[in-house]
């Protein structure tokens, strides 16, 4: 009998630490509906893996992505666009003077030739300046910076206009100076051996005479008594009158020689070189002014 009242007492707390654990399982703050509380935070992050510490990822080494290779777009070359002309004061060329006969020594200077290209539009450029410039250094007219001035029209217009028919030459040589133009050549069987170049002639009361003549002595350096002055490269064809080398600037058109045919050193010496004793001279024209 007392057997089965220990059973009893050991059965009865039992069911009182059941119930016990069952209260405390509520969660205090709830409602009092008797509805199961949420689990812990930790509990539940274990149960979902969500904070778990994960597991080391099996890898079977890089994986190989393949991207397309991107094609080139199709884009239309884009053409240059035009480079605009220059207008108005930009097409002045400012490396070198222009002058007031710009256009009428351009078309004599394209008329001569043997100076360069040249444009007949009378506007400066580096051409035409180039051109001028060399024309002037080679007819002696200063000074020579590419200006088509009066004094290289004037030039520029004699020579273009010379008309070596007229002179009447032999068979042999012939030097020819024309007094109208005021300029000298050379001349052999008809052919021009030396073209046109530059002469200044006798002055008012001092003319020098036309007709034939021809060359009767040489020097080198003639001392010329009545103006006390040597004449280099002489060569006498009328009494006192010959060719010489001129002793001052041969573009001063105010003044002229006693008679002589001045000429410009490349010249002289040139007529000098060609010239002999009894060579034909043919003086035709006669000089503005005189």
């Amino acid at each position: 009998m007392p057997r089965v009242r220990f059973v009893a007492r050991v059965v009865a707390l039992a069911a009182v630490v059941l119930v016990g654990v069952g209260a405390c399982a509520l969660d205090p703050q709830g409602d009092g509906s008797g509805a199961v509380a949420p689990a812990p935070v930790g509990v539940t992050e274990r149960a979902s893996g969500a904070s778990a510490t994960p597991a080391p990822a099996r890898t079977t080494g890089p994986a190989t992505v393949r991207t397309a290779t991107p094609r080139p777009s199709r884009t239309a070359t884009p053409k240059p666009s035009a480079t605009p002309r220059p207008t108005g004061a930009s097409v002045a060329y400012t490396g070198c003077p222009q002058g007031d006969q710009q256009r009428g020594v351009e078309a004599y200077l394209a008329r001569l030739g043997g100076f360069g290209t040249v444009t007949v539009d009378g506007k400066q450029s580096a051409a035409d300046c180039a051109a001028i410039k060399r024309f002037q250094r080679r007819y002696g007219i200063s000074p020579a910076e590419g200006r088509a001035g009066p004094t290289t029209y004037d030039v520029a217009r004699r020579l273009a206009t010379t008309d070596v028919r007229r002179c009447r030459a032999g068979s042999g040589l012939t030097f020819c100076v024309d007094l109208t133009r005021q300029t000298v050549w050379a001349m052999r069987g008809g052919t021009v051996v030396v073209k046109p170049t530059v002469t200044r002639t006798g002055m008012a009361g001092y003319a020098t005479p036309a007709g034939t003549y021809s060359v009767g002595g040489r020097n080198l350096r003639e001392w010329s008594n009545p103006y006390e002055v040597w004449l280099p490269y002489w060569q006498q064809f009328n009494g006192g009158i010959g060719f010489h080398e001129t002793t001052t600037y041969l573009h001063n058109g105010a003044i002229g020689s006693h008679g002589c045919v001045n000429l410009l050193h490349a010249d002289a010496v040139r007529l000098w070189e060609l010239g002999r004793i009894g060579t034909r001279v043919v003086v035709l024209g006669r000089r503005p002014g005189t």
